[in-house]
């Protein structure tokens, strides 16, 4: 699974095959706490992160929407930049 962006201690991956993985979501993993989250509204669909983690996600989420969008519907991976 391709990482999309690091910061913070956390790592953003992406899956490539979409027709099982819908509906759009990153993979968030920070130490031994992963989350799936979706791109469009942040909500959690497995898993879970710390609060703080969490926050930090959602914020990056919400900075890169259009571009996370077009890699999900492209698949063409592009390193993102992390958040500062």
């Amino acid at each position: 699974m391709p990482v999309i962006s690091r910061f913070y201690g956390i790592i953003i991956r992406m899956y490539f095959i979409q027709a099982e993985h819908n509906p759009p979501h990153i993979h968030a993993i920070y130490g031994d706490d992963t989350a799936e989250i979706t791109i469009e509204d942040g909500r959690i669909l497995e898993g879970s992160l710390p609060p703080k983690a969490l926050s930090m996600v959602r914020e990056w989420i919400e900075a890169n929407k259009d571009d996370l969008l077009e890699i999900w519907n492209s698949q063409e991976f592009r390193l993102l930049k992390p958040l500062e």
